[in-house]
């Protein structure tokens, strides 16, 4: 994984704005509806083009294929795994439902074309690896898009969900443990993973998991039933790592990815020791919005292990407002603090801007002048930390 000893790298969580005709196609899809595979090949290749470039433009030096070949960041497995069927019925996070004129205020927003997180399959069956060809062709087509350009990207990454966001969102109706499904669902996903890194790019996997079930399928239990939860769910991570070079995946926590009150979110403190057990090099956490923006203390009491690095979320993916670069600067050269060494920080996003087809709450235009606010940002912050 690249690590500069000379200025500050940016990078994102994953998933970049889809056309609003790529939307519309992977809505169909995720709710198994017949759709025009040739349509919805041309839409993803041009879309993966469009970001690829605009990336390029904006600066970004760790990039990808924003996710434009997937419905969304952890439903997608269910046209590569196979044992799924039915229908999931899966809890509003708390915070959400503590207030109602909130969830009121939001209604509007459901109406949107958009892909469903809380009605995702279910495990019927069996969970296993349906074939490589997919995950073949997405790393192909982001390869030779890349191919096509003018500059060079610093490194490239793919994305990949979780063990435990996939046995956590989409509910078990056949093992008879959750212990059993996460590691079923663990062994399922490893091919995915062995891909990613074999065709040279950076694995990141996404766990929300780890944080976001806290308020969502726990949060009627003590904290500690979450932790043994969240525990499992990274001892199912490793065992999908296993044999994997561990300087080429990262980790993206979050506690999701919307705009709402996040009052009753884990802190940091409680879950980033277990973080420290993944079989990762980087973790990516997200600084920037006003839940979790002074958390970068947590690395005070809990210093980053040797040869980990942190990615530090410094831009905001659930509102408009684009940061200032002076704003991006000082919230990098805080993490930079905290950790103790400038060399060990990446500049990158919270979470992605369209983590489910048609669910990103920021305009295309915006995402673009945001990722170029960080890269301004985190030029800013080099000429400071590194004179």
């Amino acid at each position: 994984m690249e690590q500069s000893t000379s200025r500050i790298l940016t990078t994102h969580a994953g998933s970049l704005p889809r056309s609003k005709e790529l939307v519309g196609l992977m809505v169909a899809l995720s709710r198994r509806e017949e759709v025009d595979l040739s349509a919805l090949s041309r839409e993803i290749e041009e879309g993966t083009r469009r970001v690829v470039r605009r990336q390029l433009d904006v600066g970004i030096d760790v990039g990808n294929n924003g996710e434009q070949g997937r419905e969304s960041f952890f439903t997608y497995v269910q046209h590569r795994l196979s044992g799924y069927g039915g229908e999931s019925e899966r809890a509003i996070p708390r915070d959400i439902t503590a207030f109602p004129t909130y969830l009121e205020l939001r209604l509007p927003d459901f109406s949107r074309t958009m892909v469903n997180l809380l009605r995702a399959p279910k495990a019927v069956a069996p969970v296993r690896h349906a074939g490589p060809r997919p995950i073949e062709e997405e790393c192909a087509a982001y390869r030779r898009i890349l191919a096509e350009q003018e500059a060079d990207l610093v490194e490239s990454f793919m994305t990949a969900a979780s063990p435990g966001i996939v046995a956590a969102a989409m509910l078990n109706a056949h093992y008879p443990s959750y212990e059993d499904y996460v590691f079923a669902v663990a062994e399922a996903l490893r091919p995915e993973y062995q891909h990613i890194v074999w065709q040279g790019f950076i694995l990141q996997v996404d766990c929300p998991d780890l944080a976001m079930e806290r308020h969502t399928s726990y949060a009627d239990r003590p904290l500690e039933d979450f932790l043994s939860f969240a525990e499992t769910n990274v001892s199912a991570l490793n065992h999908a790592l296993e044999g994997l070079p561990r300087d080429r995946v990262r980790m993206h926590v979050c506690w999701g990815n919307y705009e709402g009150p996040h009052h009753l979110d884990v802190p940091l403190e409680h879950i980033l020791p277990l973080l420290y057990r993944a079989r990762v090099s980087a973790i990516m956490l997200p600084f920037a919005n006003p839940r979790h923006a002074h958390e970068w203390r947590c690395f005070e009491r809990y210093p980053l292990p040797n040869e980990t690095l942190l990615i530090a979320g410094v831009i905001d993916t659930t509102t408009n407002y684009v940061e200032h670069p002076e704003t991006v600067a000082e919230r990098i050269e805080r993490a930079a603090q905290a950790v103790g060494d400038p060399t060990r920080v990446l500049a990158g996003t919270d979470c992605g801007f369209d983590t489910a087809a048609g669910l990103g709450e920021v305009a295309e235009e915006v995402v673009w002048q945001k990722l170029q606010s960080l890269r301004e940002g985190a030029a800013l912050a080099t000429r400071r930390l590194y004179g």
